[in-house]
């Protein structure tokens, strides 16, 4: 099960200048908050997972973009793609796909549904969204900008 990853020590970041980002950064008893999801294995190593303003938050259930993503880019059809929160009226979010397709092939929100049930991954893992696109927006250090396709694609505010 993932969970939110905190640390603390002499070495660590000790906090802003400006107390109320402290106060979301850091826990009640001085951990401070890395933004990142993970778990510990059987020998304690921790293994990230997700960042947390990755993930997303379905009728209350967290869901990993990462668990989605590796579903997700085994499609045959696929060059590359994400994963990402699109607002729902019903859910407060569901998953929503940003994929490009390899040369010459298509790719329908269906297919993809059939895609993911063959998979075994839970049915609320499954894309209900889906927006094809040339390339996905990168940063300098060739990270996907999931926010702005957030935005772009889905109208959410890209948090």
């Amino acid at each position: 099960m993932d969970g939110e990853v905190v640390v603390r020590g002499p070495d660590q970041f000790i906090g802003y200048q400006d107390p109320s980002l402290n106060a979301e950064a850091f826990t009640d008893d001085g951990w401070f908050r890395t933004g990142d999801l993970g778990q510990l294995d059987a020998q304690g190593r921790l293994t990230i997972t997700d960042r947390i303003k990755d993930v997303v938050i379905r009728g209350g259930e967290t869901i990993s973009s990462g668990q989605v993503e590796e579903v997700l880019n085994a499609h045959p059809a696929l060059a590359d793609g994400v994963a990402v929160a699109a607002p729902d009226s019903r859910y407060g979010e569901v998953v929503a796909a940003v994929v490009i397709l390899k040369p010459g092939c298509v790719l329908d929100l269906e297919d993809l549904r059939a895609h993911f049930a063959a998979s075994g991954l839970a049915k609320q893992k499954t894309p209900e969204r889906l927006a094809i696109v040339d390339e996905l927006p990168r940063t300098s250090l060739g990270k996907v900008r999931k926010a702005q396709l957030r935005t772009d694609h889905f109208g959410a505010d890209g948090g």
